[in-house]
């Protein structure tokens, strides 16, 4: 059975957004992560290393649901595809990329920050966003005005979410998930701090709006 974005979200409230610059942290990384119980992982295509994480934690960590972030293009997207993305989030949307997604039916959970790109996605039938970059763009506010005239939207703020506000996001009625980096810093994953990733992966499996 496809597995829809909205089911994908709905799995843990934080998604670690991965930036993986050695293709040798990847697999511990990822493995990590899902033993603290964020087994929905976002890896950012922002480093050559990306594509070749998505492949490599797909085969060596089964538990883990595995996408691709910074998708901006259709080759992005095809090439993340090929890599065994099981979904795609981009940071903005447009008609070109948002029809080769649906095209593709793999999982896709666009990006936006104003009620008139929400408006062209519903149109589109897509009702899974990611609101970007979340605090930059009005944050909690924000997201409660949007609720008002566009309740059927379910999102996914990203961009400034952190430990200090992630359960105040995930109270709100639109929000079924957040997407941080904190569980994993670049300079835990440099040192292979592998048991504090792990536990900061927990402490965020563990928030409840």
């Amino acid at each position: 059975m496809t597995v829809t974005i909205k089911e994908i979200m709905q799995t843990s409230p934080v998604v670690p957004v991965m930036v993986i610059e050695n293709i040798a942290d990847a697999v511990p990384l990822a493995d990590a992560l899902v033993k603290g119980g964020l087994k929905v992982l976002e890896i950012t295509l922002r480093t050559e290393a990306g594509l070749a994480a998505i492949s490599a934690i797909k085969e060596a960590v089964p538990d883990a649901i595995v996408g691709a972030g910074t998708v901006i293009n259709p080759q992005n997207l095809k090439d993340a595809i090929d890599a065994g993305s099981e979904f795609i989030v981009t940071p903005g949307t447009t008609p070109t990329l948002v029809d080769a997604a649906l095209e593709s039916g793999v999982p896709l959970l666009p990006g936006i920050n104003t009620p008139s790109e929400a408006m062209a996605l519903l149109e589109k039938g897509i009702t899974a966003m990611k609101f970007f970059p979340a605090e930059a763009a009005g944050g909690i506010p924000m997201l409660k005005s949007i609720a008002g005239p566009l309740p059927q939207i379910t999102f996914c703020p990203t961009g400034g979410v952190n430990p200090g506000n992630a359960a105040d996001y995930l109270a709100l009625k639109n929000v079924a998930c957040v997407g941080g980096s904190w569980m994993a810093p670049a300079d835990l994953v440099t040192a292979g701090n592998w048991e504090e990733i792990e536990k900061r992966a927990a402490e965020a499996a563990a928030l409840k709006g």
